[in-house]
Formats: C-alpha cells, sequence, structure tokens
C-alpha cells in the first residue's frame, strides 16, 4: 500500500508529462483558418481567370451573302399587297334559256367541253313551229295572189274611168281594195319573219366561245321561257378566254393598288404554277359592312389548268424605282437580294450588319418589298457579295470583332 508521499510524487510526474509538445500531432487552428484562407483565394483566382477567358472571346455569328441581280435582266419586281380570293370570268357566267316553250329532246354537249360560238347545245321539239311557219306562208301565198289580182282590177277600172264608163266611186274602191291587199301581204310578211326566228330558237345554240358548266334540265322536260326564280335556265357555260381573279381588298390598303398595275395569281390548288396578271377593274361601290373594295386582275396568259371558282392567291406587284424605266439599248441598273433573316429595322429604318476580316459594322439599307423567294429587294446600301448576319450568339455593337461562320 502505498504511501502518502508516494501518491503525491506520482501525480507530479504525470502532470509533467501533459506538458510535453507532442509534434506529431495536427497543427493549431490559426494554421487551418490560413490553408481555407489560401484555398479560397486560389478558388477565386481561378474563377476570375476563367470568366475573363470567356468574356473575352468574340461572339458567333452566321452569315449569308447578298445576291446581285445582273444589270442584263429586269430588276425583280416587289410585292406591295398579298390576298386570296377566286378566278372568274369576264362576261362571270351565262346562262341559257329558251325564248319559245317546247320538250327537250336531246343535249348536244356535255359538262366540261369546249364549244365554239353559234355550236348547238339544246335541241327542242321543233314540229309545233315548223307547222305554224308553213301556215303562215300559205297565208302569204294567198294575199300575194289577191294583190295582184286587185291590182289588175284596178288597171281595167282606170280604162273604164278614162272612157266616163266607170265612176269615180268604182275607181276608189278599186285603189283601196289593192291597198288593203298590199298591207296584207307585209303583215303576213313580217309574220313568217317572226315564226322563222321561233323555229330557229327551237336550237340552243352557244352565244360565245367557251365551257360548258352545267345542265340543269333533263331530255323530255318542258322548257319555258324565263321562269320564276331562274327556273328557265338549261345550261349554263363560261368564256375561259379572258379569264380574271378577284378578290376584296381593305380600305387601308387602297393606296396600294391602282389601275394596270402588275400582279401575279396563284391557284391554291396548283403552288408551283403562275401567272402574270394585271390590275383592270376597281368596283366603284365600298361594301360598308366589310370595309372593302372588290378588285379584277386579268391573267394575261390563261390555260387549261384554270377553272372558274377556284381558289387563288393574288399578289399586287410594284416595279423598283431603280432601272424600272430603260429605254431601248440601255441596260437596267442593278439591285441587291437580301436574306429576311439579315434586315433588321429600329427607329433609324433598315438595317444591317456586315460582317468584314472578322468585324462587324452597320450597314443602313433602302429596301422595296420582297422579291424572288422572298428576297429583300436593296435598292441602296448593298452592292452584292456582302456577308450578312443573320443570327449571332450576343447582341452586337460596332466594330465588334466575331467568329464568322456560314449558315447552314
Amino acid at each position: 500500500m502505498a504511501t502518502e508521499p508516494e501518491r503525491k510524487g506520482g501525480g507530479g510526474r504525470q502532470d509533467l508529462a501533459a506538458l510535453r509538445i507532442d509534434r506529431s500531432a495536427a497543427p493549431p487552428a490559426r494554421s487551418r483558418r490560413g490553408l481555407w484562407l489560401a484555398l479560397a483565394l486560389s478558388t477565386l483566382a481561378g474563377a476570375g481567370v476563367g470568366a475573363w477567358l470567356w468574356l473575352g472571346r468574340a461572339p458567333e455569328v452566321h452569315v449569308a451573302y447578298a445576291q446581285r441581280s445582273a444589270a442584263s435582266q429586269p430588276a425583280p419586281s416587289a410585292e406591295v399587297l398579298t390576298g386570296s380570293g377566286y378566278v372568274v370570268t369576264a362576261d362571270r357566267y351565262i346562262s341559257l334559256g329558251v325564248r319559245v316553250s317546247s320538250r327537250i329532246l336531246a343535249y348536244l354537249v356535255e359538262e366540261g367541253q369546249q364549244v365554239e360560238l353559234g355550236q348547238p347545245l339544246v335541241q327542242l321539239d321543233a314540229r309545233q313551229y315548223e307547222a305554224t311557219l308553213a301556215q303562215s306562208r300559205a297565208e302569204l301565198a294567198r294575199a300575194r295572189a289577191n294583190v295582184n289580182l286587185y291590182r289588175r282590177e284596178l288597171e281595167r277600172s282606170q280604162e273604164l274611168h278614162a272612157r266616163n264608163v266607170a265612176s269615180d266611186a268604182d275607181l276608189d274602191v278599186k285603189q283601196n281594195q289593192l291597198r288593203v291587199g298590199e298591207a296584207e301581204v307585209q303583215r303576213l310578211v313580217a309574220q313568217v319573219e317572226r315564226q322563222q326566228v321561233d323555229l330557229e330558237d327551237t336550237v340552243v345554240r352557244a352565244p360565245t366561245a367557251g365551257v360548258i358548266l352545267e345542265k340543269f334540265k333533263e331530255v323530255g322536260e318542258i322548257a319555258t321561257p324565263g321562269g320564276f326564280q331562274g327556273s328557265g335556265e338549261l345550261i349554263r357555260m363560261a368564256n375561259l378566254a379572258d379569264l380574271r381573279a378577284e378578290l376584296d381588298v381593305n380600305e387601308s390598303d387602297l393606296s396600294r393598288i391602282a389601275l394596270d398595275q402588275p400582279a401575279r395569281v396563284v391557284p391554291e390548288a396548283y403552288p408551283d404554277r403562275t401567272y402574270d396578271a394585271r390590275v383592270v377593274k376597281l368596283y366603284p361601290q365600298i361594301n360598308r359592312q366589310k370595309g372593302t373594295l372588290k378588285v379584277e386582275v386579268k391573267i394575261l396568259e390563261p390555260d387549261s389548268w384554270l377553272r372558274p371558282d377556284m381558289s387563288a392567291r393574288i399578289t399586287f406587284l410594284a416595279a423598283p424605282s431603280v432601272g424600272a424605266s430603260e429605254g431601248p439599248g440601255e441596260e437596267r441598273a442593278a439591285v441587291a437580294l437580301a436574306p429576311p433573316a439579315a434586315v433588321r429595322s429600329d427607329a433609324g429604318g433598315s438595317f444591317a450588319w456586315v460582317a468584314t476580316e472578322g468585324r462587324v459594322r452597320r450597314q443602313a439599307l433602302q429596301v422595296a418589298g420582297s422579291g424572288p423567294g422572298g428576297q429583300i429587294i436593296v435598292t441602296s446600301g448593298l452592292a452584292g457579295g456582302e456577308a450578312l448576319v443573320i443570327s449571332e450568339s450576343a447582341p452586337l455593337v460596332e466594330g465588334q470583332r466575331v467568329d464568322v461562320a456560314t449558315a447552314p
């Protein structure tokens, strides 16, 4: 059993051991805080360098090249207004009925058939009119025979009157009898001519060249003149020699339309076919309910692809002011064509970013609407061949360096 002094001495040695410095232990807290501070500064420095490298990179832009219309070719026409309408004929539809009443014997044409001027279309039963005409001709022959008799009797009466054998009254009767006979002949001549026309009208003929659109009655039905609400209509045709397209134009757009203005017609059924046209009619009255005016354009070279009532797209054109009025032997001035994505606008007007030697510059433009393929007609500001920015990865400023890539 240890004594009290021994316990006290052992406690002192333990206290001395606790005061020794263990150099293999972790560094103090102050040293750890310094290490973390150094690491944070290093990270911030790396981020700053990365941000500097990113901000200093040139933005990527995609370009497309402006085209130039050759001076020897006509300058393209600008599109000033486009709308939807229908193909119509100049005479609209020609509805044919009958002037005399009779039974339909036969239709001599079919729907869709091309017909010429005067070609027979419908045959009516003509027997009644043939008989009536024959009767009138016989009456006319009898009246002419009576006139010949009255003329000879008058001549004999004049001889007797000259010898004082016949009285004045007898001579007057013979003269009146001849005049009445001659008047009857004239009446019957007119009657025969009218009945001849009635007989001819039993054949319905084409009043103009065109195409048969529709037949309204069947063989064996009675055709009557006129009728209630067009019930006397037998056949409908259209003259396809003068085809037009019509559409309604808003009042606010009327300033863009004028007589003889060039236009272009594209049928909805055949979008690959294009027809040149010109404005030939501006109707005199505005439609108050719709606020529109009906406009007609004449198709200059129609063909068999076009049909009445066909839906169509009508585009009104205006030739650019440059190169529009050259005389014979003179060259047309060239214009530039720019992609729509390259032409921009702001309060200062239209402009485009032009990429030259890795930098961009802002170029002011004067445009004249759309041209072939939807390209923008540029009358001033481009010569053709410039690299125009159509998209960019960041907003551009004048003189900025860019990384140019051609648009796919």
